[in-house]
């Protein structure tokens, strides 16, 4: 869904650009981003790697 073609019921104006308090919660929603912004497919990639890190390690004996 975008929110490109929504208007704000509290100031009237669109919620793509984020005018007031509501559209700017509202805007938010509707992109769900990650943890601390970060995208699910970076967050994704962090925690291979990380695994792909605890895996070598243990491989190795360290």
């Amino acid at each position: 869904m975008s929110c490109e073609h929504l208007i704000c019921a509290a100031c009237a104006g669109p919620v793509v650009e984020g005018r007031c308090p509501v559209c700017r919660e509202g805007r938010a929603k509707l992109h769900h981003h990650g943890f601390q912004g970060l995208s699910p497919l970076l967050l994704a990639l962090i925690v291979v790697l990380l695994l792909v890190v605890v895996a070598i390690k243990q491989a190795t004996g360290y």
